[in-house]
């Protein structure tokens, strides 16, 4: 057993059986849920808004490359610069040499998982930089010293009290600060530095293809400040996130703002175009568009898992799982978690190490339920495990187990012969550590349902 796998296993019995812990993921979540059915009220036809949404992405991934193309020929026009960066640490250099390029010492950052993925903190902490998450929940966790724990709410697993408690430690606020006195202390702290920043770091929820924009939606403000205040703009964009044409939008944002916190569109929806023009008073003098592969055109070459590309980033899925809503999000040991994090993670990652997370789902199918851009994430795992299979990843006495089930399943005889003190003796034996220590073993009946049936058309 792989340590990822070990430390998976720990941390999932630790999280799972922490009453506080999933008291704070239900209550957070049950919120979110009662928002949403507030927000699908909006349309006339979900699901039709989901399948032409599913349908355009569909699209998309079939012509990315011609897409991105006209992207980039559209953005540059009007004085941006369009940077191709195929690995993280392609993208990585390209981030750290415009940023020493500009001499720039402060650099703001608006939230984005890419920036996770691709650990930017760390790259320019490490090159001594300062560098300052400006969304609250990010800043909460980057004061933490901790990570995002969920897509779309970094501090989700934090009470009220654990961030006053936190703030109180780390800037001598009171102890009984209210989330509106939290918010407000970031907000003056934050307002000099969005002044003083050298360079700003977005994400992109979409990339327009037809306009060459890039499209940022969110709900604090900070996205807007971080890009406008500072000389440099570098916006950090995965090669999936394009979208036909301008239009689209009326489409995609409603979906996300509905499916990401209830809400009919978000507080702020901003459509970049590039740098400043002459006469412009506002907006960066240069602006950075790196678009990042890291392996997304690996999973673009699956049949199958490619959907997990269309994905928005809402996180309805992660609400809607029962095992992330017990595991919570740092168990995973991946930027992406919960169900959408278990379709394209180990493919970014590596099968082999991290074909676990394709089995930590119980099939019950609610992510395919709710998912904005109508993903079978459900049936995506299944494929992965499939591949998992195939590429001889499974350890040998799992195969040994599988061989062993299927052999039985096959003989129907062997089933009916074999009495049920046998059974569970057998099952006992080899399946007592696997169902944990925590579950006491189904049993086997005397009469199986083949004997009860024969036994009931005699009676008859």
């Amino acid at each position: 057993m792989s340590n990822i796998l070990d430390k998976f296993l720990i941390d999932a019995e630790k999280r799972s059986f922490d009453p506080e812990h999933r008291r704070r993921l239900d209550y957070n979540i049950g919120q979110y849920d009662e928002k949403v059915i507030i927000g699908k009220r909006q349309f006339s036809d979900l699901e039709l808004a989901r399948r032409r949404a599913a349908n355009r992405k569909h699209k998309v991934l079939s012509n990315l490359d011609r897409y991105l193309i006209e992207f980039e020929t559209q953005f540059e026009k009007r004085g941006g610069k369009v940077i191709w960066a195929p690995s993280e640490k392609d993208a990585q250099k390209e981030i750290l040499s415009i940023i020493k390029k500009a001499n720039a010492h402060l650099i703001v950052k608006q939230k984005t998982m890419l920036s996770e993925e691709l650990e930017i903190n760390e790259l320019l902490e490490k090159n001594k930089r300062e560098v300052v998450e400006t969304d609250l929940g990010e800043y909460i966790v980057q004061v933490a010293g901790e990570k995002p724990y969920h897509i779309l709410t970094p501090a989700m697993h934090k009470s009220k009290e654990d961030v006053a408690k936190l703030f109180h430690e780390k800037f001598g606020t009171p102890l009984s600060s209210t989330p509106e006195d939290i918010a407000h202390f970031v907000r003056e702290k934050l307002r000099m530095k969005f002044i003083r920043a050298d360079v700003g770091i977005t994400g992109g929820n979409f990339l327009i293809a037809d306009a060459g924009a890039l499209v940022l939606t969110e709900n604090e403000g900070n996205g807007l400040l971080s890009y406008s205040f500072p000389k440099i703009h570098i916006a950090i964009v995965g090669i999936e996130k394009i979208i036909p044409s301008l239009e689209d939008l009326d489409l995609f944002l409603p979906l996300l703002a509905t499916y990401g916190t209830g809400q009919k569109i978000t507080a702020y929806n901003n459509l970049i175009f590039g740098p400043k023009l002459n006469g412009e008073p506002d907006g960066p003098e240069q602006m950075f568009v790196i678009l990042i592969d890291n392996r997304r055109t690996e999973v673009l070459k699956h049949k199958e898992q490619r959907q997990g590309l269309s994905c928005i980033r809402c996180g309805a899925c992660l609400n809607a799982c029962p095992i992330y809503r017990s595991i919570g999000g740092y168990t995973y040991g991946a930027v992406y978690t919960g169900p959408i994090g278990s379709v394209i993670s180990p493919h970014y990652l590596g099968l082999k190490d991290y074909n676990h997370l394709s089995y930590a789902c119980s099939l019950c199918g609610r992510c395919t339920e709710v998912c904005s851009m109508h993903i079978p994430l459900h049936e995506l795992l299944l494929y992965n495990r499939n591949e998992t299979v195939i590429k001889g990843f499974p350890k040998p006495v799992w195969k040994m187990m599988m061989k062993g089930w299927r052999t039985v399943m096959l003989r129907r005889w062997i089933i009916d012969k074999t009495g049920s003190g046998i059974k569970n003796k057998a099952f006992k034996i080899f399946f007592k550590k696997w169902w944990g220590p925590r579950r006491e073993l189904p049993k086997f009946a005397e009469k199986n349902f083949k004997q009860l049936w024969l036994e009931r058309q005699q009676n008859n």
